[in-house]
């Protein structure tokens, strides 16, 4: 088989692969770690291991642990310290401030019981409109939106278009709890750690025209997204740790990366299925190809 000629080599390539440690990496999430993963390495780049560790309230005891186990069990070796995101809490709250300072964020004291009325997830914005003081009541914080279209390109997906106000409206960027909201997190996190480029599941690409205003609003650089088909099971529900799907096995690495490269269309050749882990990456890496999986959303799991 030809090795792929057709991949342009990036220069100063950064991906990353950021799980939360809910639970173990189930098949899904280890798709898309070694989706990422190949796509850096293909390019010449550098993969990074972020650990999303903010949520601490949905954090599992362990987790963190079995996620870097099962990693290193596949031969997914990151290449600069682990990045975990509850070491940073000082980055976000000064982002948070300058944010303030702007005037481009505003306290939100709304309950979800209020909001259940309202059949869009466009919040009305009823405290943009009032001028209630929420210093002595839990509130949010909410990004004013912008009636502007934003319009990305990705690698897999194609152009995309969608306006921010009418289509996101004011999301949260920091929650009523005092966590830094997903959104904004990984916009800041993807700066600090200089992302180029941004291969994931195509369950996130809504999240990617909030994150692609969050990165305007604080002059950051944009990275390049890629957004890979999701593993569904039996019901063609994505596999998630939410619908309970199983911990990946780290007894025979071998043959679940083979799996794994036949659901990402890479074809690989029947005799890879008595090769090395080293083999198998390796292989992957010189004949990696990403126009397989253009415009597909979901890939049906396979029986392992």
């Amino acid at each position: 088989m030809k090795k792929n000629m057709n991949l342009a080599k990036v220069s100063n390539y950064i991906g990353r692969f950021a799980p939360s440690p809910t639970g173990s990496l189930h098949l899904g999430s280890l798709y898309a770690a070694l989706a990422s993963f190949l796509h850096a390495h293909a390019n010449n780049g550098k993969w990074l291991l972020r650990i999303d560790d903010l949520d601490h309230y949905r954090n599992a005891p362990g987790a963190s642990d079995s996620i870097i186990h099962t990693l290193d069990s596949y031969g997914l070796h990151w290449d600069e310290p682990i990045y975990y995101q509850s070491k940073h809490q000082e980055s976000y709250h000064t982002v948070v401030d300058q944010l303030k300072k702007q005037h481009l964020v505003y306290p939100c004291s709304c309950s979800r019981k209020m909001l259940s009325p309202y059949s869009s997830s466009i919040y009305p914005g009823f405290c943009l409109k009032t001028q209630i003081n929420h210093q002595d009541l839990p509130h949010s914080l909410r990004i004013k939106s912008q009636a502007i279209d934003m319009i990305f390109e990705d690698q897999l997906q194609g152009t995309h278009n969608c306006a921010i106000a009418s289509d996101h409206g004011d999301f949260i960027i920091s929650r009523k709890d005092h966590i830094i909201a997903y959104q904004l997190a990984v916009v800041i996190d993807d700066y600090q750690q200089n992302i180029t480029h941004i291969v994931r599941g195509f369950d996130l690409l809504d999240s990617t025209p909030k994150q692609i205003f969050l990165q305007q609003l604080l002059t950051y650089p944009t990275p390049q997204y890629c957004h890979f088909p999701v593993i569904t099971g039996k019901n063609d529900v994505k596999l998630s740790k939410q619908n309970l799907a199983q911990a990946v096995s780290t007894e025979k690495p071998e043959k679940t990366l083979f799996l794994l490269l036949e659901l990402l269309n890479q074809n690989p050749p029947p005799q890879l299925k008595k090769a090395s882990i080293k083999e198998l990456l390796d292989w992957a890496i010189a004949h990696w190809q990403v126009a397989p999986l253009k415009k597909i959303r979901a890939i049906k799991q396979q029986i392992i």
